[in-house]
């Protein structure tokens, strides 16, 4: 933003893109991905030279889509078990793990003790990266403040790059980035650890919201707070975070980096930062105070989303985008699948597919975002370990009725809905039968939300097919055979 005094944002060593090559390097990828994690950076390696190995501990009938995208690359592939060999000086030169392989995974204990690097697709992108970047992170939010500060930032440069978490591969997006292409890369805790074990970090980090998640794979919820907080660890004087001031874990942070705080939050202190005061978001600073509209748009409801509009203009402005930019990008905001998805609406009743709250906070924000509403809420699925208390408070307090989908962790929920005087329909072990319950039970200006708080491992293989059966059982409800009952 040329016209605005801001804090200079820390450009890469080189000066342009150059591909780096990997010929005669023995490389090992550990975990495809049933989802493809792996295959933007086999293909990368591949491409570059190396001699690239494949391993995961699925067969190859759980893994068909992403070997085809990979058929006819000279990739050697390992499947149904890892081979020692494979991460020892014997087999391999460097290792790159998928971000759903643990850190401590026994193989890669054994690559780290044979000396070998272990990297992950992200650290090769950002040293390969010639322009800044802006890495999101957070329990909740990331996603949408990414898509939303790419949105604004193409309203200054059209080029603008989003990739990361997402399902895009970062690496593949190098050919189209210059030293002036505005990148933004939404960044999970496990692709933050290959960050950090590299020692490495965006120039723009945007910390959204730390709440439990995940504690079936981190020691503790100390430990999963810590590694978000890691975005800002290694960044320098001259990067920026921009953190959420009504987040006390997220806050933290601001005592942990070297580089210029910029809050953003929903009360307006008077000081700089990014603030909301009602539907407008106030941008101060270094004595200039500017302000925008927030859009009346259904992927705009919600005070969570004001809170996600706020951390993506911060992080847009201060890459270089101006005020009308900013305006556009939330104008031109559709929302992001599988996050309050409005699906359709069937005989008066309207379904939102939120299959990505996976988390209770996720699933308690949307249930506030609903408030006034007689919502059907469906819940329920895997346990990550995870305090549920919140989904059941929310529930009694903003839901009509709930129905249950099988899991590990619907037990348990089910006890603490009924313990608050809530008795929920289910068990369902199908997301068809669910679908079907909720929509016999409602009435015309109803909603029945998929917002399960949960993972979605057992009925589904994540919560994106969980997304994909709960459209398909919505599109049933429009078929001339459909029957609804009361």
């Amino acid at each position: 933003m040329a016209t605005r005094d801001q804090p200079r944002v820390a450009q890469p060593a080189s000066d342009a893109a150059t591909p780096r090559r990997y010929d005669g390097v023995r490389a090992t990828v550990m975990g495809l991905g049933r989802r493809g994690g792996g295959v933007g950076v086999a293909r990368y390696l591949a491409e570059a030279g190396a001699t690239v190995t494949v391993t995961d501990a699925k067969p190859a009938t759980a893994l068909v889509e992403p070997i085809a995208d990979l058929a006819g690359l000279p990739i050697e592939f390992v499947l149904g078990e890892h081979r020692a060999r494979d991460f020892t000086a014997d087999g391999a030169d460097l290792i790159v793990r998928n971000p759903g392989v643990p850190r401590d995974a026994p193989m890669l204990t054994l690559a780290r003790q044979s000396g070998l690097p272990v990297e992950m697709e992200m650290s090769l992108f950002f040293r390969a990266c010639p322009a800044p970047i802006v890495g999101v992170t957070g329990t909740k939010g990331k996603t949408t403040v990414s898509t939303l500060c790419a949105g604004m930032l193409r309203g200054w440069r059209p080029e603008t790059i989003l990739a990361g978490n997402m399902g895009i591969s970062a690496l593949a997006q190098l050919p189209h980035i210059t030293p002036r292409t505005p990148v933004v890369v939404e960044l999970s805790s496990w692709q933050l650890e290959g960050l950090a074990e590299h020692r490495l970090a965006p120039s723009i980090a945007v910390l959204t919201l730390i709440a439990e998640d995940h504690l079936d794979t981190y020691e503790s919820f100390a430990d999963y707070a810590a590694t978000k907080r890691g975005i800002t660890a290694h960044q320098r004087p001259g990067d920026c975070l921009i953190v959420n001031a009504d987040d006390p874990e997220s806050w933290r942070a601001r005592t942990q980096t070297e580089a210029r705080v910029i809050p953003f939050g929903l009360h307006d202190p008077g000081t700089d930062g990014a603030w909301a005061v009602q539907r407008q978001l106030v941008w101060r600073w270094q004595g200039r105070e500017e302000r925008v509209s927030v859009p009346d748009l259904p992927a705009m409801s919600g005070r969570h989303n004001l809170t996600n509009a706020l951390a993506a203009m911060a992080a847009a402005l201060m890459r270089g985008a101006d005020l009308a930019s900013v305006q556009h990008g939330l104008r031109q905001f559709a929302g992001v699948r599988d996050r309050m998805e409005r699906v359709g609406v069937v005989d008066g009743v309207e379904f939102i597919n939120d299959t990505a709250a996976t988390a209770p906070v996720a699933a308690v924000a949307a249930l506030q975002s609903l408030a006034g509403r007689r919502v059907h809420l469906l819940t329920g699925g895997a346990d990550k370990r995870l305090d549920l208390r919140p989904v059941a408070e929310a529930a009694r307090d903003h839901a009509h009725a709930v129905y249950l989908l099988d899991g590990s962790a619907t037990a348990m929920l089910e006890r603490l809905l009924r313990d608050g005087g809530i008795h929920p329909f289910g068990t369902f072990s199908s997301m068809a039968e669910a679908v079907a319950a909720a929509s016999n039970a409602a009435v015309a200006g109803d909603v029945v939300l998929l917002s399960p708080g949960t993972a979605s491992f057992g009925m589904f293989r994540d919560e994106f097919e969980r997304g994909e059966r709960f459209r398909e059982a919505v599109r049933a409800l429009t078929q001339p055979h459909a029957v609804r009952t009361r």
